[in-house]
């Protein structure tokens, strides 16, 4: 795993460890609804995790597109497959998005290399 998407996987969860571990209700339901909505339905995982990805693009949230990312990449998505996935991203978003884009790209270089 490299050095960047190791740092990321660690802080997130060390930082949900804090966060579910005050109890907070609220939170420990939003979590659980954040995990089930990717199972799998009537839409596949990949399916799920490809429209998180736009979505997260879209909303120009870095620490969500990185997420997506990893878990596109676990679930098997090929390069050529992110880059259409990059491109409905930005016709959605518009040009705002490219620096993010630019930043899921590295980010899946990265990714890439270790497969």
């Amino acid at each position: 795993m490299s050095v960047q998407a190791k740092e990321f996987n660690e802080y997130r969860e060390k930082m949900n460890e804090v966060i579910l571990g005050k109890n907070n209700l609220v939170l420990k339901r939003l979590w659980n609804l954040d995990t089930n909505t990717y199972e799998d339905g009537f839409l596949d995982k990949k399916t799920k995790e490809m429209l998180g990805l736009v979505a997260s693009m879209v909303l120009r949230c870095d620490d969500c597109i990185k997420y997506h990312l990893g878990k596109c990449s676990e679930l098997g998505i090929t390069t050529e497959q992110m880059y259409e996935i990059f491109s409905v991203a930005n016709i959605v978003g518009g040009t705002i998005v490219i620096p993010h884009t630019r930043r899921a790209a590295e980010y899946w270089e990265e990714l890439v290399k270790e497969q």
